[in-house]
């Protein structure tokens, strides 16, 4: 591979992000973080938000959990934001090896050589989709990972991501603009897709489930998820996954019981919302309820209050709902 055209056609025409204007550590990290399973563009803003917010490791460290996360909120994935924030109270000075990153939460491999070759000029090899793809079909052949050549690891890590983001993608590469092309196999061949080797596709299983927004006068109810798992720490209506045979209301009378203790009547329906996760997909069926009696451990809130508490994007999606329908005329009435 000739290394100095690639190198040329990086800093000739790499795309001006603004992680990339410092080689700050924290911000870096964050960065590194935030562009996991999700797309540049929908980054940029949220990285900008979060620097104005929390500049250093220090402010990060010094936040309550729930502005994290309400900051975080949209973004998805918010493990990501839990380990952030319980990292920078562990992590008192920021590592500069690749392995020492490794031992920071939500930090795995590739992370952490992104975060060293760029922030601190360790010689480490950042491996993935897009860099796998580039050097499986520049050899014609499956790949693993191998160390960047000496002198600038972090420009040579960045420059493969940005090729096979920007020339060498998924489907129809640009070959014709590729800086390394003279010398790829792949290209030589004629068939430059048919590397790297597919991974074969699972089939994503679905879940249906019944959603209350349950009413106490203008007030309605909320509950935050446990911290571990997914969409741990987030604030959501109470439900669950309907039974086989069940109805939507049935389903929800039993979860609302389970869940709060509650003991509601089921009014009208509200909003069905299609959500999809990494793993499977789920269809929130929405209704409108109204407490009997029971205490829960959650909060009740107006669609005013509610707004200060982040929530998964599909709960998000209902609150819309609610504040373009309001409150249904039956329990007005009541």
């Amino acid at each position: 591979m000739d290394v100095k055209k690639l190198l040329a056609w990086y800093r000739k025409g790499a795309r001006d992000l603004p992680w990339r204007r410092t080689n700050d550590p924290y911000a870096i990290w964050v960065s590194e973080i935030m562009l996991q399973q999700t797309q540049i563009a929908t980054v940029i803003p949220y990285y900008e938000r979060w620097m104005k917010r929390f500049p250093t490791a220090k402010a990060l460290a010094k936040a309550p959990l729930d502005a994290v996360l309400k900051l975080w909120e949209g973004l998805g994935y918010y493990a990501r934001a839990r380990n952030l924030h319980k990292a920078v109270q562990e992590v008192k000075v920021l590592p500069k090896t690749a392995e020492a990153w490794r031992d920071v939460p939500g930090v795995g491999a590739y992370t952490a050589a992104a975060i060293a070759s760029i922030a601190h000029g360790e010689r480490v090899a950042v491996f993935d989709g897009n860099v796998r793809r580039v050097l499986s079909r520049f050899e014609g052949r499956d790949v693993s990972e191998a160390p960047p050549p000496r002198g600038k690891p972090g420009d040579y890590n960045q420059a493969l991501m940005e090729l096979g983001q920007r020339v060498c993608t998924f489907r129809s590469p640009q070959c014709d603009r590729c800086p390394i092309g003279a010398d790829c196999k792949s290209r030589a061949a004629g068939d430059p897709e048919r590397w790297p080797s597919p991974k074969p596709k699972k089939e994503v299983p679905h879940k249906e489930v019944a959603i209350g927004v349950i009413w106490d006068g203008d007030r309605f109810y909320v509950q935050r998820r446990e911290e571990q798992g997914l969409l741990g720490g987030l604030w959501e209506f109470p439900g669950g996954k309907r039974e086989k045979g069940e109805t939507f209301e049935a389903c929800l009378r039993r979860e609302i019981k389970e869940e709060t203790g509650f003991q509601v009547d089921v009014g009208p329906f509200l909003t069905r919302v299609k959500h999809r996760y990494t793993h499977f997909s789920v269809e929130l069926h929405t209704y409108h309820c109204f407490l009997r009696r029971g205490k829960g451990p959650g909060k009740w809130v107006t669609l005013d209050e509610v707004a200060q508490l982040a929530m998964p994007k599909a709960n998000l999606r209902i609150l819309e709902e609610m504040r373009q329908s309001g409150r249904p005329l039956a329990l007005v009435s009541r």
